[in-house]
């Protein structure tokens, strides 16, 4: 199986030269510690900034200097500071290539819950509205299961959705998956050391396996 710096490697791989990315919140933002040497990729951060880095080594960190996690991070030369209204300008207006976010819940047809727990205290959902919206291209960084074993990749969304028909790819401690525009997820690789029937076993939703599917390389 993938710790969740494992996934976050696996998903730097899908990041293409020239390409403007937003990273959310959780796993997402550790794809910026893999992006690999000598691309040519402008990270976004939703609080407005054009060219994060990756996190700052200890003892270097800068506390005004966040990712919209709160996190501290570092720029690069050329990055640019601006304001939320044209961060979120930039994202309605679809100059973002890729948005890779974390979720609770996925269902087959690409719905996606990520803001939500009833009952639970919540700040309101953030700019996660606006990236589902407006994103063409959305990969989903999460865990296939949760703490009780459960799946939480599934043929419907019990969570309140975040948006609907929108996610492409997922990537799991188990294995990466494409959400076909028909519904249902077609395996594509496994994590190192997991089987087809392990994945088999925590997927609720209608997957789909063809052929021999290979393992994961990092």
């Amino acid at each position: 199986m993938l710790d969740k710096e494992g996934i976050a490697k696996r998903i730097a791989k899908e990041i293409k030269d020239g390409y403007y990315v937003n990273l959310g919140i959780g796993i997402p933002t550790l794809v910026a510690n893999y992006i690999p040497e000598g691309m040519d990729v402008v990270l976004q951060s939703e609080n407005g900034l054009l060219g994060m880095g990756p996190f700052p080594l200890e003892g270097e960190e800068d506390p005004d200097m966040i990712n919209a996690g709160k996190q501290t991070i570092t720029t690069l030369p050329g990055s640019a500071i601006f304001d939320s209204a044209m961060s979120f300008g930039m994202i309605r207006a679809k100059k973002v290539n890729l948005t890779i976010l974390g979720a609770m819940e996925v269902s087959e047809n690409g719905d996606i819950a990520n803001w939500k727990i009833p009952g639970k205290m919540v700040k309101g959902m953030g700019g996660a509205m606006d990236l589902v919206a407006s994103a063409d291209n959305i990969i989903v960084a999460m865990q296939h299961v949760n703490k009780a074993g459960e799946s939480k990749l599934l043929s419907k969304c019990s969570l309140p959705l975040t948006g609907v028909h929108c996610v492409k790819k997922i990537v799991t401690e188990l294995g990466v998956l494409d959400v076909l525009p028909e519904g249902g997820f077609k395996l594509l690789e496994r994590a190192p050391g997991v089987s087809v029937e392990e994945i088999k076993a925590a997927t609720a939703g209608k997957l789909i396996i063809e052929g021999e599917i290979p393992e994961m390389a990092l």
